[in-house]
């Protein structure tokens, strides 16, 4: 961590949400609780980790840029 407001430290983390916001709520909300659960553990676990891709890894998803780290590196 750097010092006590820096706002750098959690782009990452709003980039994360302006992208859920943006892409995936829809603007009339949820009707229950459970229904938002559900629907954004979706997002997030499946649709942005796996299928989405990300400027920052050369076009791939999260998970398939972590999978070819693995394989370049050794790590099983």
């Amino acid at each position: 961590m750097s010092r006590l407001g820096n706002c750098y430290d959690n782009s990452p983390m709003e980039r994360v949400f302006r992208s859920l916001k943006t892409e995936w709520i829809p603007p009339v909300g949820y009707m229950t609780a459970q229904a938002a659960q559900r629907d954004i553990s979706h997002y997030l676990m499946h649709r942005y980790n796996w299928i989405r891709p990300h400027q920052f890894n050369d076009g791939l998803a999260p998970a398939q840029y972590e999978k070819n780290l693995n394989v370049v590196s050794g790590i099983s």
